[in-house]
């Protein structure tokens, strides 16, 4: 079963996401990997949304560029952890994906990350912090990992 979702609005930001799919696979942490447009096709994504519990995915992580409405419409559509991943796809360098991420209303909270590869990294190593609080293999995976980055003495 996955355990976190990942999504982004465009084929085109594959690339942008590779980082996100390889500290999963990293920490063993099973995912899915969808493309669905937030503002081309509304109804396949809140269709996806509705699976999401029953598919047994526990964290979302949504990359988007540009307008980036993906992350805050996919919190829109359910109550699970929702991370958001601003990509530089404009002639804005990411500030409006960041900016249009990280100013969600009350009540419809996006866990948002530095835009880039940094950030679509760091979206899967929070997704793992969150999933190590329930899942012990999760949490012993990213707790080596952070083990790891650890200076030699």
């Amino acid at each position: 079963m996955p355990r976190v979702a990942v999504v982004m609005g465009s084929k085109s930001d594959q690339s942008h996401v590779e980082g996100t799919i390889e500290v999963l696979d990293q920490l063993g942490i099973e995912h899915e990997v969808s493309v669905i447009s937030a503002h081309r096709n509304p109804d396949r994504l809140r269709e996806y949304a509705r699976g999401l519990r029953e598919r047994g995915v526990e964290v979302v992580i949504a990359a988007a560029g540009g307008a980036a409405a993906l992350p805050g419409a996919m919190a829109s559509l359910t109550t699970l952890p929702v991370i958001g991943v601003p990509l530089a796809t404009s002639e804005l360098g990411g500030v409006d994906a960041l900016y249009a991420i990280v100013q969600m209303p009350p009540g419809i909270p996006v866990a948002t990350v530095a835009v880039g590869a940094w950030g679509a990294r760091n979206a899967a190593f929070l997704a793992a912090q969150i999933l190590g609080l329930k899942h012990d293999s999760i949490r012993e995976a990213y707790e080596k990992y952070r083990r790891g980055l650890q200076d030699p003495v």
